[in-house]
């Protein structure tokens, strides 16, 4: 069954998945480092883990399934996630692929060299109307390529 997990700590788009999955009847599991609100309904969980280095990372790669969906823009997450098979897709609605998850954890560390060197200061900018739109839009496009596709055979 096709499930969402939530890289939840300081996901911008919490309550868009909740309205597409309940849309489709999907359930969502919110994996976080400390307690946090969430709606109370049956198909809405929410796993909090140790508050150790990668700890939430760790437990949704354990959990997740090849066509499950993780919400995140952690790019190492991401790469992990697409390599179990999983559909990644970030909050502005940008998916992680075969294709592009390489061009993105190398972005990513250039990034992050730039950061540590002080050329760059500050981190991604605020989500905007139109990142919540191409988010919702790639959320709904990706449930309906992964139902119309037979069901994961691993024999």
């Amino acid at each position: 069954m096709l499930h969402i997990f939530i890289d939840a700590d300081a996901c911008p788009v919490k309550e868009e998945v909740y309205r597409v999955a309940s849309r489709f009847r999907l359930d969502v599991t919110l994996v976080a480092n400390s307690w946090m609100r969430v709606p109370n309904e049956r198909w809405i969980a929410l796993e909090v883990v140790e508050d150790g280095f990668d700890a939430a990372d760790d437990w949704i790669v354990e959990h997740v399934q090849p066509h499950d969906i993780v919400v995140t823009a952690d790019v190492p997450l991401a790469s992990r996630c697409v390599k179990e098979g999983a559909r990644v897709i970030g909050p502005t609605g940008k998916p992680f692929t075969e294709d592009n998850i390489g061009q993105a954890v190398a972005t990513r560390d250039l990034l992050s060299e730039l950061r540590e060197a002080g050329e760059i200061t500050g981190g991604p900018p605020p989500l905007k109307k139109r990142d919540r739109s191409r988010f919702l839009q790639q959320l709904d496009e990706v449930i309906q390529s992964i139902r119309r596709k037979p069901p994961f055979n691993s024999t």
